[in-house]
């Protein structure tokens, strides 16, 4: 199942690859939960293919079951093109390979719900390691 965003407006179609050393810098407005207590937190700055974030979801709906409410925080919006292999150089850009999200350090993942905490800390841990990023497991209680 390929994930591609439902945008209808869009005024070019294939953009640039993102430029990781602009989001070096922590991210500024979502580096604290909003909802709930417990959230996953990017602790550098990469990019994330739906692949990668289906994973890290299906850890946590098999360690937390489907009464516990659930927030991902990212959309996948970035295409990322490539040419097919053996092809010659020139005749314009690629097709669209793959649909990126692009992370800024500090950004919060995902929120999740949930009052057994020693449990939950385990399925979360299980659940950042389908990520590719350093990661960081907040409980926040306000």
């Amino acid at each position: 199942m390929k994930a591609v965003p439902k945008i209808t407006k869009w005024k070019f179609k294939k953009f640039h690859k993102p430029n990781f050393a602009f989001y070096t810098l922590p991210e500024r407005k979502s580096f604290i939960p909003l909802k709930y207590p417990f959230a996953i937190q990017a602790l550098e700055a990469g990019k994330l293919t739906f692949k990668q974030l289906e994973a890290c979801r299906r850890a946590l709906r098999r360690g937390l079951g489907k009464t516990i409410s659930i927030v991902i925080c990212v959309a996948i919006v970035t295409p990322i093109s490539k040419k097919p292999v053996a092809v010659r150089m020139g005749k314009g850009k690629g097709a669209i390979s793959f649909w990126v999200a692009v992370i800024k350090a500090g950004k919060i993942l995902v929120e999740i719900n949930c009052l057994n905490t020693l449990w939950t800390q385990l399925v979360l841990q299980k659940a950042t390691s389908k990520l590719p990023l350093k990661i960081q497991i907040i409980k926040f209680i306000s």
